[in-house]
């Protein structure tokens, strides 16, 4: 049954679009280079708690996941910014290399998406990571030259001032006794009302066919992840068929057509409709298709009472599209506060690299846009 009505649809697809604004959008955190394969993003944004606000992502480097990693070194380095407020300047704070993150017996060969999150003891860092780990016996042969296995760790530390590798634990395994999901990465946390916290994750099978969207719980005082969900988000039957990488969630505030409405939330999802660049017809209508490492993005309604009640609103097409270079727009990260709310992503541009770009939309506009 749909969680929305028609009009909470078209209002809610339109602050969306209002706030994931391709053209208004500027540049916060510059990738190394300005060119192919070069990124910084795949993060999140947090209020600190002396008012600043923090950007967490990774630096990647030229290199292509899909043969091996002998042509780049990929995920380079974990990062952290900060600013006194949304206008920036952005400034590093923060970094792991990829030896850093390594364990005595895994070293870690690329590094992907992080999330960082505020705990009653300080602040923790999630950081997934590619480990030179091999596959299980039976499926050995699907792995790449160089590649090896992603799973989640974590840092933890009174401050920000104070996180090290020291503190380095893993949180999400990889999933080496369930092949369909062999590879855990990407992670996005957000905190339930009785303090529970919901690690939300990407995985990939063995094969790297395909990618869906995960959930585990920790709860409040304690340090173990329980499943609630393999399969938040299904994978849809046009542009979004390849993938369902859920990246953020967003409570819909209660104003307007939602007034009345129970808790909802907003999903922002990163999708494509091939791992492989699909070849069109030139006589055909051309459209935005996506493909892997180039992801375009959807959105998605939730229901808070029960958080495996997702539902995809961008079924026909991808709502969020770069209108430049490859077209990439992805891994949306929302932080909301009395005033507005302030999302960032990651953009592709003309000379094809992806720096993370950032938009605020007051709260007034929001109340507009939703009335």
């Amino acid at each position: 049954m749909p969680l929305l009505t028609p009009i909470q649809t078209e209002k809610l697809t339109a602050l969306a679009a209002a706030l994931i604004d391709q053209d208004a959008a500027r540049i916060l955190v510059e990738p190394l280079e300005r060119s192919t394969g070069y990124w910084f993003g795949g993060g999140n944004v947090i209020r600190d708690r002396d008012g600043a606000i923090l950007i967490s992502g990774r630096y990647r480097v030229y290199g292509d996941s899909r043969t091996g990693v002998h042509s780049g070194e990929r995920g380079k380095e974990a990062a952290i910014f900060r600013a006194e407020s949304f206008d920036g300047p952005f400034e590093k704070v923060a970094s792991f290399s990829k030896a850093e993150l390594s364990y005595p017996d895994r070293e870690v060969v690329s590094i992907e998406g992080v999330a960082l999150h505020l705990t009653d003891e300080g602040i923790e860092f999630f950081v997934s990571s590619e480990k030179d780990i091999p596959y299980p016996d039976h499926i050995a042969k699907f792995l790449k030259p160089g590649a090896g296995v992603w799973s989640i760790d974590r840092l933890s530390a009174p401050s920000l001032a104070n996180l090290c590798p020291s503190s380095l634990e893993e949180v999400i395994p990889a999933g080496l006794h369930d092949p369909a999901r062999l590879h855990t990465k990407d992670p996005w946390p957000f905190e339930l009302p009785d303090g529970d916290l919901v690690l939300g994750y990407c995985t990939h099978p063995f094969s790297w066919s395909s990618s869906g969207t995960a959930l585990a719980l920790r709860k409040k005082g304690s340090t173990t992840y329980e499943t609630i969900t393999h399969d938040l988000l299904k994978r849809g039957p046009v542009w979004d068929i390849a993938a369902a990488r859920i990246t953020e969630r967003l409570a819909i505030p209660k104003v307007g057509v939602f007034a009345d409405a129970p808790d909802l939330s907003l999903y922002f999802y990163d999708s494509c409709e091939s791992l492989r660049r699909l070849d069109e017809n030139p006589r055909a209508v051309s459209r935005p298709r996506g493909w892997s490492c180039e992801e375009i993005g959807g959105i998605a309604v939730g229901d808070d009472a029960d958080l495996t009640n997702v539902q995809s609103l961008s079924i026909e097409a991808p709502l969020f599209i770069s209108p430049y270079g490859t077209g990439c727009s992805r891994y949306v990260a929302v932080l909301t506060d009395e005033n507005g709310l302030f999302a960032t992503w990651q953009q592709s541009q003309d000379d094809l690299s992806q720096p993370l770009v950032g938009h605020f939309l007051p709260m007034e506009r929001v109340h507009e846009i939703l009335g």
